[in-house]
């Protein structure tokens, strides 16, 4: 059985940490870019997401746990890329590529002042739920 999440790297280029991870998920892309790419996906698995405009250059406000982050979604390829640059969170990028025979492979980049862990592994857990199985 395919490891739904691939253990994460975490580089320092300068002063920004950069994390990557790649998650394999069995459903098509049709259903996984909802859970990155909408208000309402956004927050089942991640947080509150509003203002949230699907556009390129479209705001962007995640009500995490310590205060909204504000920002703008600074790449945006429907199915394909969706990425947001927010205040205190840095940048966060969900590439989508299609995956044999039905499923997704989302490859996920955080570049980011901030150091530790910010907790994506249980996010991730909670995304893979929502897309497999409808919960949250």
């Amino acid at each position: 059985m395919t490891v739904p999440i691939e253990e994460g790297t975490d580089e320092l280029r300068g002063d920004v940490h950069v994390r990557h991870y790649v998650l394999r998920l069995t459903r098509p892309v049709e259903e996984v870019w909802p859970a990155l790419a909408t208000s309402a996906g956004l927050r089942a698995w991640l947080a509150p997401a509003e203002p949230f405009e699907p556009r390129l250059g479209g705001a962007v406000a995640l009500r995490l746990p310590g205060g909204t982050a504000r920002g703008r979604i600074t790449a945006w390829d429907v199915e394909r890329v969706a990425e947001y640059t927010v205040e205190g969170r840095g940048r966060i990028r969900f590439h989508l590529e299609p995956d044999r025979p039905a499923g997704t492979t989302v490859r996920f980049t955080q570049e980011s002042e901030g150091e530790g862990d910010p907790g994506w592994c249980e996010r991730f857990e909670r995304l893979i739920a929502h897309v497999e199985y409808g919960e949250g």
